[in-house]
């Protein structure tokens, strides 16, 4: 899924397209800090690395620059060979900031955060890969613009840039000058999307087919999230009800049959539910109820009708209609991805 914010009608300006391109390579710049993610660095390597001047010649040029001084290696410890300083970095046509330990996200090195800074203001276009967006935010390229980064991030990076417009859900968004993806695989898909937009879709889903992926994953990384379970130890009480309900979702359940069972009245248990859990009731209930769904999804063969029933949406419509909004792709799809040994 992408985000294509108003800047749409900029890309032209950075395609690799043209006569200027055709005496030359378009170079990236891939800024690599020490402990980043190897499987997030090596992606961009694979597409923009690897010499494919049998669809574009000439195919992209790929620096690797460092992001900071000293030796640098990956979170597995690969030592990463970077030629390239910050200013080749400022230099190039794209700049690619790879994803980067938690260390480099609560403090990025100064000297990247002024070289990407400085790259956009020529004009470059940038890319953070997962976590990389830590340092477009550091540097203010994201404030009032969307973005987004590894879901398991979300809540603390929105809450360290507030000022940015911060959409959780897809897997990358594309904001012309400005692109941020999610987390881990959905780098693959920002890349490829970079193909796209400077080739073409032919060619992006010939390298999508070398690289043995799809060329387009439909619906975006909420699929991967897994609706919350959030125990209480502050009110036993409520915790007791929670797991209560939790036995007995295929059954029809409501606010005023749960206040029941914790001995309260509708209004003070709907109270504290949202005050404790952050949700209400109902919202609670269908998220459980999706849950359950998934795992069924995941490690059973019952059809969708089934499985509606189980988990007390009662139809299958009903189920499609509840499992969409929550978990962003249909039943049957999010079986296709996740189903056990399928």
């Amino acid at each position: 899924m992408t985000t294509e914010g108003d800047a749409r009608t900029r890309r032209g300006a950075y395609a690799t397209g043209g006569a200027d391109a055709s005496r030359r390579p378009h170079v990236i710049a891939l800024a690599v800090t020490d402990g980043t993610p190897t499987f997030e660095l090596a992606v961009p390597c694979e597409v923009f690395g690897i010499d494919r001047s049998d669809l574009v010649d000439p195919w992209y040029e790929l620096r690797m620059c460092a992001g900071e001084e000293g030796t640098l290696r990956t979170a597995t410890g690969l030592v990463v060979p970077t030629p390239y300083d910050l200013d080749d970095l400022v230099a190039a046509d794209t700049v690619i900031v790879a994803a980067c330990a938690r260390s480099r996200q609560l403090d990025p090195p100064p000297g990247l955060v002024a070289a990407v800074r400085k790259a956009h203001e020529l004009g470059r276009r940038v890319v953070s890969l997962c976590a990389g967006a830590y340092v477009l935010a550091a540097a203010g390229l994201l404030a009032g613009r969307r973005a987004t980064t590894h879901w398991m991030n979300a809540a603390d990076f929105a809450h360290r840039y507030p000022e940015v417009r911060f959409d959780p859900g897809p897997l990358y968004v594309d904001e012309g000058d400005l692109l941020t993806s999610a987390g881990t695989g959905s780098v693959i898909d920002l890349c490829l999307h970079l193909v796209r937009r400077d080739h073409g879709a032919a060619v992006a889903n010939e390298v999508a087919r070398r690289m043995v992926v799809p060329p387009h994953r439909e619906g975006g990384q909420v699929q991967y999230v897994r609706p919350p379970v959030r125990a209480t130890t502050a009110d036993d009480g409520l915790a007791l009800v929670l797991a209560w309900a939790r036995e007995r979702l295929h059954e029809p359940l409501t606010v005023r049959r749960l206040a029941r069972v914790a001995h309260l009245s509708e209004r003070t248990f709907a109270r504290r539910f949202r005050d404790t859990l952050g949700v209400t009731p109902l919202r609670w209930l269908v998220q459980q109820r999706v849950r359950l769904a998934q795992e069924l999804l995941e490690t059973t063969d019952e059809p969708v009708e089934s499985i509606a029933r189980r988990t007390g949406f009662g139809t299958a419509a009903n189920l499609r209609h509840h499992f969409h909004r929550v978990a962003g792709v249909p039943p049957m799809t999010y079986r296709h991805v996740f189903r056990s040994g399928g």
